[in-house]
């Protein structure tokens, strides 16, 4: 985070990418048991994934869970993930580890979607 930031209001006049990493920064400093991140990839560029993936991982322990919500496969290029779920009409249809998500984002939903 730029050091002038902590001159503003929070989140007041950030981009979206800012918000995002501001997100994940304040994670790291209240350290809960769970975290629920509901599309933080969205509108990220690539170096801001990579920025939001890093911190993550630095929140990951043992002691802890990380629950993330996403439509886009991107970030969990930068993450370790235990497990991959497939949601559809509100319920699990299939869980995997990272090569679920790779054949998801080769193939698509469609097959899981009927």
């Amino acid at each position: 985070m730029n050091p002038k930031n902590i001159e503003r209001s929070l989140n007041v006049g950030f981009s979206g990418g800012e918000k995002k990493k501001n997100e994940i920064l304040q994670l790291l400093v209240l350290n809960p048991k769970l975290a629920i991140l509901d599309e933080t990839d969205s509108g990220l560029d690539v170096d801001a994934i990579k920025t939001v993936s890093k911190g993550i991982e630095m929140f990951k322990t043992n002691e802890n869970a990380v629950l993330i919500i996403t439509h886009n496969t991107k970030i969990l290029h930068s993450l370790k993930v235990d497990y991959v779920h497939v949601l559809v009409n509100g319920k699990i249809v299939t869980t995997g580890g990272e090569e679920l998500a790779r054949e998801i984002e080769e193939n698509g939903y469609s097959k899981y979607k009927r």
